[in-house]
């Protein structure tokens, strides 16, 4: 008889522990929502903007100048030399490499900007999903391009967008 409590109350003790771990909530964001439409993401944005604008502005500048000299070197092939028109010629060819290695640059340089601006945002986000997820219970944040199907309730990405324009609203570039 005393074995069949033990043995009941053993039962009993595991089955509430499993009833426990079932209780796992779990949540999810959207964090491209969360990069486009945060007061720093949109602040990043218009500044990453900016500068590709204003690259654009420069390439195509510096791309009509070469055509210019390209254009010039070609109408003075009669009158030139051949040596000064191969001068010529190699001068602009150096000049083409630079812009080519140029451009290349500054595209590299502005993705490495968006890369790091971006680390920004998620590194001011990591602490107040963390803190929003204690203070809910939540025992798992998921990434909304992870989820398939999910209740809306579950959605938290409203919520901390608050939270995190309420902490940063602008990012600077370096």
């Amino acid at each position: 008889m005393q074995y069949k409590k033990i043995l009941f109350l053993f039962i009993f003790f595991f089955s509430i522990i499993n009833y426990a771990k079932a209780e796992t909530i779990v949540a999810f964001i959207d964090m491209q929502y969360i990069m486009e439409n945060s007061l720093a993401g949109k602040s990043l944005k218009k500044q990453l903007e900016d500068i590709h604008k204003k690259n654009l502005t420069d390439f195509k500048n510096k791309e009509d100048s070469l055509k210019k000299r390209e254009k010039e070197a070609i109408d003075k092939k009669n009158v030139l030399s051949e040596e000064e028109f191969q001068k010529e010629i190699t001068q602009l060819r150096t000049d083409v490499k630079n812009y080519n290695a140029e451009r290349n640059d500054r595209i590299n340089s502005l993705t490495k900007k968006r890369l790091e601006s971006m680390e920004k945002i998620v590194k001011n986000l990591s602490p107040i999903i963390a803190d929003f997820s204690k203070e809910n219970n939540i025992s798992i944040v998921m990434d909304k391009k992870n989820i398939i199907v999910g209740k809306t309730e579950l959605n938290i990405t409203k919520k901390i967008l608050t939270l995190l324009d309420n902490k940063i609203k602008k990012i600077k570039i370096n």
